[in-house]
């Protein structure tokens, strides 16, 4: 006869999430196969075969018998793993069980809507016609956002950022972008002022985009990107999607200019990296998951800003560039390293220099702060954006709605309370670099020796592995020896930019 557990209770709601994980796959790559793949035609019915599987795992999420299984557990023989997987499947179960299913399914329809419309009123920057799908978006954000405060006990942008960033706050968040107010647009002066003595020769175009899908993929493999367990593809928004077993990345490419797809590639494969390195054992639990999207951010923002802009790997891009576009004066490793760090502020976010990307995500917290908790609606944002584009890049951006409120999936897609999370990302990932230079002091040398190995097995060791068995104080904690410490930020910028 099979041995009986002393962990029953445990075992019922691991095997619930087990369940989670698998519906969780086929849901991830239904998303991607709607940004990637899907005809225009599909649109109505894949947001319905959506919805229906967001309901389906919200009831598995409320099922009356986890509540008993939660309160039994915690009493049940469980080692120190388990009780981390607990801890962080009691988290998931607080917050679906603060939403009705009838949300559920309401606010997975608004925005499957919302988003394949996007895709079409972007490019013909239609803002009214974005604007009758998005207030229903709005509205079912801020219905989720009250549910979700009123279980919490948190403000309601709060409740919306800690789906993200768990144990992030407003509080902490105004203090970090505040300062980052004060000292920043004196910096992106300094720098602009220095580089205008360097000039720089641009690339000469077009750009074929069968050979730049070819130098992302060569990127990515140099970069250790498993191509058995995910791809490359194309969307109207670089993003990473699947699952650890199956991840699924895009770019987008413009015959015009090859640098938007390759560090939109270098991007994603940072995010991918992590997922590809989650803990395999513990798979299927939230406690083998990514720990927030913050670090998450950190990982693409190692790749993208630490690494890719590095002197040492941009040597190492060089002679992969030439090989696929040609030789040409652009291409010399000094000037690729010269476009690859030059600051010019611009509307597009994900084409940001280093330096004004923080900017973006400072406006659209502010933005989208105020629209959850009601100080705004949807039809004040264009006005709302032109006047912090002014303010913080002193940019015109009026009527531009494609490279302005437009240009980013996140807000079609309700993910209120994201946007933080990629300066947060960008200010741990300035961290790991920096406790990675206290652990080993040459490698700046490695890296331009062409020895990358020292970053991924450090990030591998302290990051990948750890997945969510420590809360994102703790982790950053015990990877870096403090906890986050945006210091490190603004002296990688200073050193880099000004030497």
């Amino acid at each position: 006869m099979p041995s009986r557990s002393d962990t029953p209770a445990y075992d019922l709601l691991a095997g619930t999430f087990t369940r989670l994980h698998h519906l969780d796959h086929l849901q991830a790559i239904a998303y991607w196969d709607q940004a990637a793949m899907m005809p225009a035609g599909g649109a109505e019915a894949r947001a319905g075969a959506l919805a229906e599987v967001a309901t389906l795992m919200h009831q598995l999420r409320t099922d009356p018998s986890l509540k008993d299984a939660l309160a039994r557990a915690g009493d049940e023989p469980l080692d120190e793993q388990q009780r981390a997987n607990l801890r962080e499947i009691g988290r998931e179960w607080r917050a679906a069980n603060a939403l009705p299913e009838s949300l559920v399914q309401r606010s997975q329809l608004a925005r499957s809507r919302c988003e394949h419309a996007w895709r079409r009123q972007r490019p013909a920057n239609d803002w009214a016609g974005f604007l009758a799908n998005f207030r229903e978006v709005v509205a079912v954000a801020r219905d989720e956002a009250a549910l979700l405060s009123q279980s919490a006990g948190l403000r309601p942008y709060d409740a919306l950022m800690d789906r993200y960033e768990p144990g992030m706050r407003c509080e902490q968040l105004d203090r970090l972008f505040a300062d980052l107010r004060q000292w920043l647009p004196a910096l992106v002066q300094r720098v602009q002022q220095r580089q205008r003595s360097e000039p720089v020769i641009p690339p000469q175009g077009p750009f074929p985009v069968e050979a730049q899908r070819a130098l992302c993929l060569q990127v990515m493999q140099r970069l250790g990107f498993d191509f058995n367990a995910g791809r490359l593809d194309v969307s109207t928004h670089p993003f990473a999607g699947g699952v650890p077993e199956d991840v699924r990345l895009t770019t987008r490419y413009d015959p015009a200019e090859f640098v938007s797809s390759l560090l939109g590639a270098i991007h994603e494969t940072g995010h991918g990296r992590y997922e590809q390195n989650l803990p395999r054992d513990w798979l299927g639990q939230p406690v083998s998951q990514a720990r927030s999207m913050a670090i998450h951010e950190s990982q693409s923002l190692s790749f993208e800003m630490q690494l890719a802009r590095h002197p040492g790997f941009v040597a190492q891009l060089a002679p992969m560039i030439r090989a696929a576009f040609g030789d040409q004066p652009a291409f010399a490793d000094d000037n690729l390293l010269t476009l690859l760090t030059r600051v010019q502020p611009g509307p597009i976010r994900v084409d940001a220099d280093e330096l004004t990307y923080a900017a973006h995500v400072v406006l659209r917290y502010d933005i989208e702060r105020r629209l959850i908790e009601r100080e705004v609606e949807p039809e004040d944002v264009p006005a709302l954006w032109d006047a912090a584009m002014a303010e913080l890049l002193g940019l015109d951006t009026r009527g531009n709605y494609r490279d302005g409120p437009l240009q980013d999936v996140h807000w079609p897609e309700a993910l209120f309370g994201y946007f933080p999370c990629y300066t947060l990302g960008a200010m741990y990932a300035a961290q790991w670099f920096a406790a990675l230079r206290r652990d080993q002091p040459d490698l700046d040398q490695r890296i331009a020796a062409g020895d990358l190995a020292p970053v991924f097995d450090w990030l591998r060791r302290n990051i990948w592995h750890s997945a969510s068995r420590w809360p994102t104080d703790e982790l950053t904690l015990r990877a870096s020896g403090e906890p986050l410490n945006p210091a490190h930020y603004r002296a990688h910028l200073e050193s880099r930019y000004l030497g």
